[in-house]
């Protein structure tokens, strides 16, 4: 099993170009079961994706994959003669968007079997909501041995739903089943994410009649699309990653391939901490501080915090003076990676959903343990703070979601070293 060694307090400079987003290309993927052809570029090389390619190849999309240019072709011809199409567990179980695909083939082929979803243990993440929005549509579901069984023999038909609390991968999933379905949709009380927005343009790009407005979307169901050539937008939750870990003193690394509207909420806690923050046209700088400000957050649905990078602040919260705050309202589970912050030195205190962190803490390396993909980078950001040399195992985590971690970093010139 291969693990990361990492020698701390290296000042970071440099540049870094953020990958495509590996949150907007998943759902695009399955929703390229709904077009007879697609080009998707700016992909992440992530396992997630190619776990995602794998899974449209088994349910029978003919998938090109170049890793040199970051882009997928993809060539469809489910139709409603594919009788017996499903999304098995060794496909879905490390990746919660293996579930996005129910949708997709409900309207390519009226039936579909797949998988109950896995990916990282932050919490139960039910698919209660995804269902209940397959029903409203005019889906009939059942659970049997860990698998979705849903038919639409008669195809699904527009509806309105409300959903009763905001969940990504729910309405990615509403909005996937009603772009084929007859007549309108109506979803409210929706999530509005960038990657949301990003997999809304794309289906309008195939010939969708897709609207946001607030947290209200309405589909007009279609059949008929258009070959497309589509380009990811930039990952949001990447470069929030490398901002922080910018943070700290003596650090600056500019960062290319992106738009600053969609994180200004980052931002704006960055500066409130003390972070210096240059922004130009798609380019930002952060400048580190070693006098941060203690500051209270809370995570929420965008454009709110994102529960994404409430492990990567409170590393940069150990470095802050005073006791700073976290209420974490998205997952239950999202505070796994305190025990290993500990080990390495950092001072935090956890009741119920709240984490206090008081500092400026020196971190000195240990050996630590990844538990899921945000939680495993967070370790990344406290061992390049951390005196001495960090053992970070079960970095598999990382791969999933991080493209060349260790070399962007590198090139900032951090000292990681991958081994066996």
């Amino acid at each position: 099993m291969q693990r990361l060694i990492i020698k701390g307090k290296k000042k970071l400079k440099g540049k870094i170009k953020i990958s495509g987003s590996k949150n907007a290309t998943l759902p695009i993927l399955a929703a390229s079961i709904l077009s007879n052809s697609s080009e998707i570029k700016n992909i992440p090389l992530v396992n997630d994706i190619f776990t995602m390619v794998k899974l449209l190849k088994f349910i029978g999309l003919k998938c090109i994959l170049s890793k040199k240019k970051k882009t997928i072709k993809i060539f469809n011809k489910l139709t409603k003669s594919n009788k017996n199409i499903i999304a098995p567990y060794k496909l879905v179980k490390t990746m919660r968007a293996g579930v996005l695909v129910l949708g997709p083939i409900l309207n390519k082929c009226g039936k579909a079997k797949v998988s109950l979803p896995g990916g990282c243990a932050i919490g139960s993440r039910p698919v209660d909501l995804h269902l209940m929005a397959l029903k409203k549509l005019g889906a009939k579901i059942k659970i049997k041995n860990g698998y979705i069984h849903a038919t639409a023999l008669k195809g699904l038909k527009g509806t309105n739903i409300k959903f009763p609390f905001i969940s990504v991968g729910a309405t990615e999933n509403a909005i996937l089943a009603a772009f084929g379905a007859e007549g309108k949709t109506i979803l409210n009380n929706c999530a509005i994410e960038p990657e949301i927005k990003d997999l809304v343009n794309y289906l309008n790009k195939l010939g969708g009649k897709i609207n946001i407005k607030k947290r209200k979307i309405t589909i007009r169901g279609v059949k008929e699309t258009r070959k497309i050539s589509y380009k990811v937008m930039f990952d949001r939750i990447e470069l929030g990653t490398y901002l922080i870990s910018a943070g700290t003193a003596g650090n600056e690394i500019s960062f290319s391939n992106v738009d600053k509207k969609v994180i200004n909420t980052e931002i704006k806690i960055l500066k409130k901490i003390g972070v210096k923050v240059i922004c130009k046209k798609n380019k930002i700088t952060v400048i580190g501080n070693n006098k941060l400000k203690k500051v209270s957050i809370k995570t929420g649905p965008y454009p709110g915090f994102p529960t994404d990078l409430q492990a990567q602040i409170m590393v940069l919260m150990t470095q802050s003076e005073g006791t700073s705050k976290i209420t974490e309202t998205i997952f239950e589970n999202r505070f796994m990676h305190v025990p290993e912050l500990r080990r390495m030195g950092a001072n935090i205190f956890i009741k119920n959903n709240h984490a206090y962190i008081k500092g400026p803490t020196k971190l000195s390396g240990a050996e630590v343990m990844a538990t899921d993909l945000r939680a495993s980078v967070s370790l990344v950001l406290a061992a390049l703070l951390a005196e001495n040399r960090t053992i970070i195992n079960r970095i598999y985590h990382l791969d999933r979601g991080y493209q060349h971690l260790e070399k962007k970093l590198n090139n900032c010139r951090a000292n990681i070293k991958r081994i066996n």
